[in-house]
This record gives C-alpha cells, sequence and structure tokens, in this order.
C-alpha cells in the first residue's frame, strides 16, 4: 500500500500552484537551440565592480562567520543614511532595520508575523508573484483589487477603499510594478494616503525593490514619504534589480520598531542572518553606487523604448511603463489565452515570455516581456514577435 503523502503536506502550501514565472524559464532551458529569453526579471549586467570588489575585500579581511542577527551595524547605517538621501526619511539602524535574504524574505516575514487564520489581506494586482502565495501559507484570505490599463496601472482610491472590511490586516502593494511596470508618483500616494488616513488600524506592507528605476524622474515616491503614516508602513527593499546584485540574495525591511520585532523574532529562530560577505558589498552599492545606477537606469530607459515601438510595429497595444524593466502588452487581439501565445511564441520563435495570468486572473489577455537583457536580443526578439502575430492573425 502506497504511503498517503497528501494528507501529511499542509493544506496550505498544497492549494499554491507552482510560479508560472518558472514554469517557462525551465522550458526554455530545456529546448534544443538558442532562446532569447526575455522571460526572467534579472539584470543582465554583473553587479558593478566597486560593490564585488567590496565583496572580495571582506572575505580577503575574514569576514566568513555568523553576522548580528538583524545584519552588521554598519551595513544598517548605510541603509538608514541612503533612505534619507534618497527618500528624505529617517530610520533608526538599531531598531527599525532588519536585514533580510532578499526582497522575498520580508514578504514572508511579514505574513507570519501579522496574519491570524481567516485575516484578510489586499493584494494589488497585476502583481508578483509571492504576494498572494506568502499570504496563503500563513494561512490568510487574499483579498485582490484589480488596476487597469485605463489607468495606467495605478492603485484607485476608491476601488482600494471599496476591498477594505473589517478584516482587513494590511495591504500589499509594489511600485514601480512588477509585471506591469506602473508607478505612483507621490500626488498619487496622497491619495491612497486619504483613505488609509480613515482607516487607522490598517498597515501596508509597500515592496519597492525597483525604485530606483523610475524613467519619469529618476526619483523613488513611496508612502514611507508621509510623516502621517509613520506608524503603520513597511517597506520592503533591497539590491537586486537597482544594483544588479540578485545572486547576493539579499534585502531589508525598515518600518516602526513595534511591527519590525516581531519580524525580527522569525527571522532570528528560521535565518539567523543573511550573507556576510553580501552584508559588507551593500555598503558600498547604498552609500558610493548612486552613478552606476543611474547609467543602468538610462540604458533600461532606451530599451524601453525600443521594445515599446517593436509591440507596436507587431500590432500589439501596450500601456507605457514608466518603472522596473517590464512591457505588458495585450495579445488579445491575437485570439490566444496568455499561456497559448507564450507557448506557441517559444517553440515556434525561441522567445521566451511569461503569460499575464502569472499575475493574478486579471492578467489574462496579456504578456509579461523583461527589457533586463541585451539590446541585441531585445531587438531579435521583437522581429520575432512581429513574425508570429503575422503569422497567426485570425
Amino acid at each position: 500500500m502506497s504511503f498517503d503523502y497528501d494528507s501529511k503536506i499542509s493544506k496550505a502550501v498544497q492549494q499554491v500552484p507552482p510560479s508560472a514565472i518558472r514554469k517557462f524559464f525551465d522550458l526554455a532551458n530545456e529546448m534544443q537551440g538558442h532562446v532569447i529569453s526575455l522571460s526572467i526579471g534579472e539584470p543582465d549586467f554583473v553587479t558593478p565592480w566597486s560593490i564585488r570588489e567590496s565583496a572580495i575585500n571582506s572575505i580577503i579581511d575574514g569576514y566568513t562567520h555568523y553576522s548580528p542577527n538583524s545584519g552588521y551595524v554598519d551595513s544598517r547605517n548605510a541603509i538608514s543614511d541612503y533612505l534619507k538621501r534618497r527618500y528624505g526619511v529617517s530610520y533608526d539602524p538599531k531598531t527599525e532595520v532588519l536585514i533580510t535574504v532578499g526582497g522575498s524574505e520580508g514578504l514572508d516575514l511579514a505574513a507570519r508575523a501579522l496574519i491570524n487564520p481567516g485575516d484578510e489581506v489586499i493584494i494589488v494586482e497585476p502583481c508578483f508573484v509571492a504576494y498572494k502565495a506568502t499570504v496563503e501559507f500563513a494561512h490568510g484570505v487574499p483579498v485582490v483589487v484589480e488596476t487597469k490599463p485605463e489607468n495606467n496601472y495605478k492603485l484607485m482610491p476608491e476601488e482600494l477603499e471599496s476591498a477594505i472590511t473589517d478584516k482587513t490586516k494590511y495591504i500589499i502593494v509594489g511600485f514601480p510594478n512588477n509585471p506591469t511596470g506602473a508607478i505612483m508618483t507621490l500626488e498619487d500616494w496622497a491619495k491612497i494616503k486619504d483613505v488609509l488616513m480613515r482607516h487607522p488600524d490598517i498597515i501596508v506592507l509597500s515592496d519597492e525593490l525597483y525604485c530606483e528605476l523610475n524613467y519619469l524622474d529618476g526619483k523613488p515616491s513611496s508612502l514611507t514619504q508621509f510623516a502621517e503614516l509613520r506608524e503603520r508602513v513597511i517597506m520592503v527593499n533591497g539590491f537586486s534589480k537597482s544594483y544588479a546584485m540578485t545572486g547576493f540574495r539579499v534585502g531589508y525591511l525598515v518600518g516602526p520598531r513595534e511591527l519590525i520585532a516581531p519580524m525580527f523574532k522569525i527571522h532570528q529562530y528560521c535565518i539567523m542572518c543573511a550573507p556576510s560577505t553580501s552584508q559588507l558589498a551593500i555598503i558600498e552599492a547604498a552609500m558610493n553606487a548612486d552613478d552606476e545606477v543611474s547609467k543602468m537606469r538610462d540604458e533600461y530607459n532606451h530599451r524601453r523604448r525600443v521594445i515599446i515601438q517593436g509591440l507596436k510595429d507587431a500590432g500589439l497595444d501596450c500601456f507605457t511603463p514608466y518603472g522596473a524593466f517590464y512591457a505588458f502588452p495585450c495579445i488579445k487581439s491575437t485570439g490566444m489565452t496568455s499561456e497559448e501565445f507564450c507557448e506557441k511564441l517559444l517553440l515556434e520563435k525561441h522567445v521566451a515570455i511569461v503569460p499575464g495570468n502569472a499575475f493574478g486572473k486579471c492578467g489574462e489577455g496579456f504578456v509579461r516581456i523583461s527589457y533586463a537583457a541585451s539590446l541585441e536580443d531585445i531587438k531579435e526578439a521583437m522581429k520575432l514577435v512581429k513574425e508570429f502575430v503575422e503569422e497567426h492573425k485570425g
């Protein structure tokens, strides 16, 4: 008699599907021949040399042991100084900054520290695939607020208001947005602030991993910049996207000490600390790499224009993104579902992208295309997409 594994696995884990992003990434890797991958959200740039040099020197200098649980003091100071310089906000590096293993750990810590079974968490979709999963793993109830292309994929205050109930524990927002590339200006956030002021018990978890990739004015904008919300906004941030440091696996949480403390407790027991070498590297990143980030942002901006023009030439409508490094074109005119479009494009043209429904039901009829790839690959991929669309008209 076979062992009943299903009865032993958490129901919360069983109900969460595997990531569709990884599905197409793995399919592309399994294919024979060259595949142009515009699927994964990873910078093609190598981490700037001064940051790599800091990492190398940290090993030479013997930083090969555990750090303090919340991170090295100098690393937390560097994060605090960066936030003062770029956001104009102040966080105590001793009690209000927690260095994590990437931004993803921050999302998980927040869910486990804040959610009781049955608590509702508002998730603004389309969004990063981990938002809903972390809530469900923690036995919370996701409540979806859909953003729309006609609103430039911004979170609209009236739609947020209508989703709030007496069971709402917190709200997850992610701007600049993955997958749409949408941004929220400070004026947009001010309207959301007004809604939150009417609901003083609700916390906000703001994912700002792409904060430096803003092509409108190059400046981060955030709910953390409103003093009235200081006691109940937690920022998840990191170095993976803006600084091309995905492999370093280092991010951070900042927020009021009363909310950071329970997350620290979980981190202390389950992770202990982020990698020491990575923590030393982020000091250089946070303090001295503004020019390198600016160069990468300028290059992404150029690629962004190329990919939007390429989609237009292919006859695909696309909202103009002003943040992150993604385009989110509509493929409804082809008559295919998002998954059909991506599977056929991969098989027929060897171009890998991600179906929009991976980021929520409202993403059906759209696909995510990453321009964190070389300009040469982007131009070739756009030619192939145009061929593909023309071949499948009707």
